[in-house]
């Protein structure tokens, strides 16, 4: 196909359309260019300054980065437009500030630069890092001081209003009464069970409530595709590898290995300075002595040697590969077992005696726990080679055949197929967004393209195109009959939960007596003193918080119901309500909890007047001509 294409651009007629394509796009360049002088409108207008789109695309990329990985599923209005509102805000908060001649020294700038802990290499300011940073944000170095200057005055504000609210102690206690308050009650539990299984549920019920609820059966449209997939893995298995070669890089790498077998060493020193080596070797002898009537090696060493600084350490010299010790106390420790002490070794430096501490072997493991890793460094290099090149040729094939067979037959693929699933995605290598995406392509589910090449990884590639597709659809009532029996027989079993319920409250509300009525349904009490707000473990937090919304007893225990989400009814009287202390509060947890109000109390004082400029300001919004396509990751 692609050679056709080429013979026939030779032809008269395909040059003359070629030089149109070209006017065109030169046209087009030409527009472009002009374009590019010309300014764009602004996205919004705030009490006569303008937003423009760079600014905008700025903040969008901004706020996208504080959004993590998950931002690109969110809808890209509602972030242009959450951004466009951050802008505002400041162009009205600075206004305000300009009005109320707020500013920031340049001194206090370059102090805020210079304790920015990004622009410092241990600890210590490095002015290049300072500027690169700053360049791979967009920023030349008076942009970012003009940025932050602004972004500093602008906090002055919040600031102001964080900082300079306050809590009096009656306003704490009472929180404090709040927060901390228990409350005492008791409740019954009516669970759904098997009281309704002597009552039949008619098919007349079930259709009924088929049709009226169709769209609760509606099966989501589906495709089936077939697909072959290109597998590094697989290509290995391919490449055979003859066992001498195994064995002659197992050598070659075993012979490279240095092993990392250390020695760990104590000792103790007598020095020959001022005494004969044969008086050194003596108190030797006599140290090795009291060693062997059990006195500790560390002791003696702290006692007795002349190296005074390992001496402090019981003794210990560190780690040798070998090389590290003078070649008698190598040679001594080569004999020794570990914690074995040596008898009077003589080196440079006077008499030791040696003790071995550790003893570490990394012995270069054996053949057969290697040879699968060797086997697959060796086939690597072939393996990414005969995958870029089959890469490419599957990318011309999906492009130039019109099925699957052709791609299996010269890339020796089998052609696989999937399961149904929707665009929500299926199994393997369908939980992938970007192969949903691909299948539900308007190219390969309604053209019947084959897809692009899909890679999935580093690894693998996959080509797919669409065999079945299964239109939306309401199941059939023969299909969904037993669910439907299932929800109605849910349904019943919580009406009758709720009426027995209701029966309980009745006779307790009227005075009756409940202990038949409770004893023949198979029911009790349960009482909990001091509840809190969570409920704690002892408490399903949806009995809590409903417990915690009734109105405080007078005289009598007030008595509520409500349905739990598992279609449990719960009968609830709440006897008493008690109050928090202040007292019971730490000193610190107080103080600690003071200052996170009166944070919460400025920070609402600082959104009420930023919402009182906002409402006083002229702002005008456009329509944005901002892509968020590009935006999103």
């Amino acid at each position: 196909m692609l050679q056709n294409i080429r013979d026939n651009s030779q032809g008269v007629v395909a040059k003359v359309i070629i030089g149109l394509i070209v006017a065109v796009f030169a046209l087009w360049g030409v527009e472009s260019i002009i374009g590019g002088f010309v300014a764009t409108p602004p996205v919004a207008e705030v009490n006569g300054e303008e937003i423009n789109d760079l600014q905008l695309q700025m903040s969008v990329q901004n706020l996208l980065a504080t959004m993590g990985p998950d931002a690109g599923a969110l809808d890209p209005g509602l972030v242009e437009d959450i951004a466009l509102n951050q802008l505002i805000d400041e162009v009205v908060l600075r206004q305000a500030a300009e009005r109320s001649a707020l500013a920031v020294s340049s001194a206090r700038i370059d102090q805020f630069i210079l304790n920015s802990p990004q622009f410092q290499i241990n600890g210590v300011f490095d002015s290049d890092l300072a500027v690169r940073t700053m360049t791979s944000q967009g920023m030349s170095v008076p942009m970012f001081r003009e940025d932050l200057g602004r972004r500093m005055m602008l906090s002055q504000i919040a600031n102001a209003y964080a900082g300079s609210n306050f809590l009096t102690s009656g306003e704490l206690e009472q929180l404090v009464e709040l927060q901390q308050q228990t409350r005492d009650i008791r409740y019954i539990a009516i669970p759904i069970g098997t009281r309704t299984l002597g009552a039949a549920i008619s098919d007349e019920r079930i259709g009924d409530y088929y049709e009226e609820n169709q769209e609760d059966f509606r099966e989501p449209e589906t495709v089936v595709v077939r697909y072959v997939v290109l597998d590094q893995d697989v290509i290995a298995e391919e490449i055979a590898v003859a066992p001498e070669e195994l064995l002659a890089r197992y050598e070659q790498e075993r012979g490279e290995y240095q092993g990392a077998a250390e020695k760990r060493a104590s000792h103790i020193l007598f020095e020959t300075f001022g005494i004969s080596e044969e008086e050194a070797l003596e108190q030797a002898r006599a140290a090795r002595r009291r060693l062997a009537d059990g006195e500790d090696f560390a002791a003696l060493a702290l006692e007795l040697s002349s190296d005074t600084i390992s001496g402090e350490e019981g003794g210990d010299i560190g780690y040798t590969d070998g090389t590290a010790f003078p070649p008698e106390i190598e040679s001594a420790l080569d004999e020794l077992a570990l914690g074995e002490v040596s008898g009077p070794v003589v080196s440079e430096f006077g008499v030791h005696l040696v003790q071995l501490t550790e003893d570490t072997q990394d012995a270069y493991p054996p053949f057969e726990e290697v040879s699968a890793r060797i086997e697959r460094d060796l086939k690597s290099s072939e393996v990414e080679l005969i995958y870029s090149a089959r890469l490419e040729d599957l990318s011309n094939l999906a492009f130039e055949s019109g099925d699957l067979s052709t791609i299996s037959e010269q890339l020796n693929l089998p052609v696989l197929t999937s399961a149904a699933f929707g665009r929500n995605g299926g199994a393997d290598i369908f939980s992938d967004p970007a192969v949903v995406a691909a299948a539900f392509s308007d190219e390969v589910l309604f053209d019947g393209n084959n897809s692009d090449v899909l890679e999935l990884d580093d690894t693998r590639a996959a080509v797919l195109r669409v065999e079945q597709f299964n239109e939306s659809h309401i199941r059939p009532l023969e299909e969904v009959q037993a669910e439907i029996a299932v929800l109605l027989r849910t349904e019943m079993e919580r009406e009758a939960a709720a009426n027995l319920g209701n029966e309980v409250l009745t006779a307790l509300e009227s005075g009756e007596d409940l202990e038949a009525l409770l004893a023949a349904n198979e029911l009790e009490w349960v009482e909990e003193s001091e509840v809190s707000r969570n409920g704690g473990i002892r408490v399903n937090p949806e009995i809590s918080r409903h417990v915690f919304s009734m109105s405080r007893p007078e005289q009598q225990p007030l008595h509520d119901s409500l349905t739990l989400s598992n279609g449990t009814f719960v009968l609830v009287e709440l006897s008493a309500v008690n109050p928090g202390s202040l007292e019971d509060v730490p000193e610190d947890q107080r103080r600690t909890l003071a200052q996170s109000l009166s944070a919460d109390l400025g920070n609402n004082d600082f959104q009420r007047y930023l919402q009182t400029l906002r409402e006083n300001a002229e702002i005008t919004r456009q329509e944005t001509i901002f892509d968020l396509g590009e935006a999103l990751p």
